[in-house]
């Protein structure tokens, strides 16, 4: 059993963390949103006939419209502007930014109406995370950095996770399926109509042909939808039941650091010590925040990363 659990996490740590690459070079020459609507069309339909064949029971109107909410806030909301970021920002940066998510998570739960209050650890967590965030995309003038980044990529990167952290508040408490897999082949799909809706109205099939897609987008597309959707979903639902929460979690502070460094070599992106500084920073806060989290509701759903995953809630029926 342990063995079977490590290569699970190792698979988490590296075919999650790798997905930023993957993205950036799917969308070298796939529209952003179109990219993630055939990703994301493709692995659901996979997942959710594969679990409709199990024998998971068919999914209720009311299931379809929690996952739909869910789908559109977490896919579209979330990965899909992480792809449209990623066209201007590098993939490790947008990995960091990304892993903030706990942060608003930590809000969003404190604003809602019978929430938990956040603990004076998590608020000095945000605090910390802030910081890290700030030396990460700061103006240069204050932060000496020699490089900035797309200020509209960065503004895109900000909003993803209030998106993901909006949808996985809402998932907490909406009629979802009891099967994790099943809730997560319908978010897929749902979230693929909307990311095609989308990329139609952005205008984003005018002049566009398959024939320009370049082999390393459609080898990247290929990886998504393989490792990154599938593998790594199999992996995270496997683990949810039969590894502590605590360890699971790990995932979600590795991946950046993966995220970083591949693209660091291969995609040339810029890892220098203000990165690193930033980085062990924000990966400390969320390590802090989750830590206090966990210690206070052992069985509370684990969250997910948006980049190019979505985030299944957790159930004992799968």
């Amino acid at each position: 059993m342990k063995t079977k659990i490590w290569v699970a996490l190792l698979a988490l740590y590296i075919v999650w963390g790798s997905t930023y690459l993957g993205i950036r070079f799917a969308v070298e020459t796939i529209p952003p949103f179109l990219h993630a609507a055939l990703r994301f069309l493709i692995s659901g339909v996979i997942l959710y006939a594969w679990r409709r064949a199990s024998g998971d029971p068919a999914p209720t109107a009311g299931n379809w419209r929690s996952t739909a909410l869910v789908g559109t806030a977490l896919l579209l909301g979330g990965n899909g502007l992480v792809a449209w970021a990623e066209q201007s920002v590098p993939s490790g940066i947008a990995a960091l930014m990304i892993s903030t998510s706990p942060f608003w998570l930590v809000l969003f739960e404190a604003m809602r109406t019978g929430g938990t209050r956040p603990t004076w650890q998590a608020i000095l967590g945000l605090v910390i995370g802030f910081g890290g965030v700030f030396i990460l995309i700061g103006p240069s003038e204050i932060t000496g950095a020699e490089n900035s980044f797309d200020t509209f990529g960065v503004i895109l990167l900000l909003l993803a996770p209030l998106f993901w952290s909006m949808g996985s508040i809402y998932a907490r408490g909406a009629d979802m399926p009891k099967s994790t897999l099943l809730s997560t082949g319908m978010q897929m799909l749902t979230g693929a109509l909307a990311l095609f809706i989308v990329s139609v109205v952005k205008g984003e099939l005018n002049g566009f042909s398959f024939g320009l897609v370049s082999m390393r987008s459609w080898l990247a597309l290929a990886y998504l939808v393989t490792f990154g959707s599938l593998i790594g979903f199999v992996s995270f639902g496997w683990l949810l039941h039969n590894a502590p929460v605590s360890l699971t979690s790990t995932y979600a502070y590795v991946n950046p650091v993966v995220a970083v460094l591949l693209g660091y070599l291969f995609a040339d992106e810029v890892l220098n010590g203000r990165i690193l500084v930033a980085t062990a920073i924000i990966i400390g806060s969320v390590v802090l925040i989750n830590s206090v989290r966990q210690s206070k509701v052992k069985t509370e759903p684990l969250q997910a990363i948006p980049n190019a995953r979505t985030e299944p809630r957790r159930s004992d029926g799968d």
